[in-house]
C-alpha cells in the first residue's frame, strides 16, 4: 500500500511538472508577430535604408542650389645662388639669396541658372523619394503574406496535431478494449492485431504531423529574425472581414493597389525626365567670387634692394555659357526621354489589365474557399454524430472495427479538411487585401 501511495504521489508530481512546462510556452499572437517582423525582417530593413537613402538624396544638400565654396593656401621659398656679369664691371658674385611667399584664397562659385535642370531633376528626386516609399510598402506587403502563409501553417498543425492527439487516444483505448474482449473469449486475436496496427499509423501520422510543426515553426522564426529553437504557440483563431468592406476595397483597389502608384509615380518622373534633358537647349549663368592675401619677400640684390610685398583683395564675375550647338546629343537624349515616357504608359495600361484580372481572380478564389470552408464546417458536425453513433454501436458489438475505424478515419479528414479550408480561406481574402491595397490597414 506503502509503494502504491508513492507511485500514485510521483505520477501527481509529474503531471504538475508537464502542466507547468506547457503553461511556460509563450504565446505568440498574430500582433506580436507583425510587431516582430516590421522591427526585424531582414528584407523590411534593407527597404527602409533605401527609403532612407532615397530621402538624403532629395535632401537640399544634394540639389544643386548650394553653392559651392573653395579654399586655397600655398607657401613658397627658394635659396639661390646668383653670379651677375655686367660690361665693363667685375662679376659680382651673391650666394644664399632668399626668397619667400605665402597666401590664401577662398573662392565661390554659383549656378544661377541652367535652363531649368537643376529645378526639374529637385523635383525628380522628390518623387523617386516617393517611389522608394511605394517600394517599401510592397516589400511590407509580400513579407506580410508570406509571414500570415507560415503563421496560419503552423495554426493548422497545431490544430491537426491536436485532432491526432485524439484519434491516438481513441485507437489506445481500442486496443485495450480488444485486449480484454480476447481474453474474455468474446473476440478473436485478428481484432487485437488491428487494433495495434491502427494505433501504430495514427503514431506514425502524429509523430510525422509534429515534425513538420517543428520545421514551419523554426521557417516563423527566420522571418521573424528570432531564434530557430525558440518555443512558441500561435493564435487559432481566424475571423473574416465582412463582404460588403471587401467590396468596398475592391472598388477602389485602382487608387489604392502599390503597383498601380507605382508605375504612376514612374510617369511623373519620366516626365521630369524629359524637362531635365529639354534644359540643355538653354544657356547657363554662373557666378563667381573670389578673395585672396597674398605676401612675398624677396631678397637683397647688387641692383634691386629687398623688398616685402602683401596684397588683398576681392574678386567677382558672372559668366554666361550657352551650347549652341553640342552635336545633337541634346536631341537625342530628349527624343530617347519621351520614348521612356511613353514605354511608361504602355506599361501602365499593362499593369492595370493585370490588376484587374488578379483581382477577379483572387475575389473569385476567396469567394469559392470560403464557400468550402462553410460546407467543411458542416461536413465536421455529421461526421462527428456519425462517428459518436459508430462508437455507441461498435461498443455492443453492432459494426465491425473495421466499419468503426472507417468512421473514425472519416472523421479526421473532415477535420484536417476543415482546418486546411480555413486557412486557405483566410489566405485568399490576404491576397485580395494586397491587391485592394488595404493589407496594411486592416486588423489581424
Amino acid at each position: 500500500m506503502k509503494k502504491i501511495n508513492q507511485f500514485l504521489l510521483a505520477i501527481i508530481l509529474l503531471a504538475g511538472f508537464v502542466v507547468q512546462a506547457q503553461e511556460q510556452v509563450p504565446f505568440l499572437s498574430k500582433k506580436e508577430a507583425i510587431e516582430q517582423t516590421l522591427e526585424n525582417n531582414f528584407g523590411i530593413e534593407i527597404a527602409e535604408n533605401n527609403t532612407e537613402i532615397a530621402e538624403n538624396n532629395a535632401g537640399v544638400l544634394n540639389s544643386g542650389y548650394l553653392p559651392s565654396l573653395v579654399g586655397n593656401a600655398f607657401a613658397d621659398y627658394s635659396l639661390n645662388d646668383r653670379l651677375t656679369e655686367v660690361n665693363g664691371e667685375e662679376p659680382r658674385d651673391q650666394n644664399d639669396l632668399e626668397n619667400t611667399g605665402y597666401g590664401g584664397s577662398i573662392a565661390l562659385n554659383y549656378t544661377l541658372f541652367d535652363g531649368l535642370g537643376r529645378l526639374y531633376n529637385y523635383r525628380q528626386l522628390k518623387e523617386q523619394y516617393n517611389l522608394s516609399e511605394l517600394e517599401a510598402r510592397e516589400t511590407i506587403e509580400n513579407t506580410m503574406l508570406e509571414l500570415f502563409s507560415v503563421y496560419f501553417e503552423i495554426a493548422r498543425l497545431s490544430e491537426n496535431v491536436e485532432v491526432l492527439k485524439q484519434t491516438l487516444a481513441i485507437s489506445r483505448q481500442r486496443v485495450t478494449r480488444a485486449e480484454y474482449q480476447f481474453d474474455y473469449g468474446q473476440s478473436n486475436k485478428l481484432e487485437v492485431l488491428n487494433a495495434k496496427v491502427d494505433v501504430t499509423n495514427d503514431s506514425i501520422n502524429l509523430i510525422s504531423t509534429k515534425q513538420q510543426l517543428r520545421n514551419t515553426k523554426r521557417d516563423l522564426s527566420v522571418i521573424l529574425n528570432r531564434e530557430p529553437s525558440a518555443q512558441f504557440e500561435v493564435d487559432t483563431l481566424v475571423s473574416f472581414t465582412p463582404e460588403i468592406t471587401i467590396e468596398n476595397y475592391v472598388e477602389k483597389a485602382k487608387e489604392n493597389n502599390v503597383s498601380l502608384l507605382q508605375i504612376e509615380q514612374n510617369l511623373v518622373i519620366s516626365e521630369y525626365d524629359v524637362k531635365v534633358n529639354k534644359s540643355g537647349y538653354l544657356p547657363t549663368v554662373g557666378l563667381t567670387g573670389s578673395y585672396g592675401w597674398n605676401r612675398n619677400r624677396s631678397a637683397e640684390s647688387p641692383f634691386f634692394p629687398g623688398s616685402l610685398q602683401t596684397t588683398s583683395g576681392l574678386s567677382a564675375s558672372v559668366n554666361l555659357s550657352w551650347d549652341l550647338f553640342d552635336g545633337g546629343s541634346t536631341s537625342v537624349r530628349v527624343r530617347n526621354a519621351k520614348i521612356r515616357y511613353e514605354n511608361q504608359q504602355l506599361q501602365k495600361e499593362q499593369i492595370e489589365n493585370e490588376v484587374h484580372r488578379d483581382l477577379k481572380n483572387a475575389l473569385d478564389s476567396y469567394q469559392n474557399r470560403l464557400y468550402i470552408y462553410r460546407l467543411q464546417e458542416q461536413n465536421v458536425i455529421t461526421s462527428q454524430a456519425n462517428f459518436e453513433r459508430s462508437e455507441e454501436r461498435f461498443k455492443i458489438g453492432q459494426i465491425s472495427s473495421i466499419e468503426f475505424r472507417q468512421a473514425q478515419i472519416n472523421l479526421i479528414n473532415a477535420k484536417t479538411s476543415k482546418n486546411l479550408a480555413k486557412y486557405d480561406a483566410k489566405l485568399a481574402e490576404l491576397q485580395v487585401l494586397q491587391l485592394s491595397g488595404q493589407l496594411l490597414n486592416v486588423e489581424f
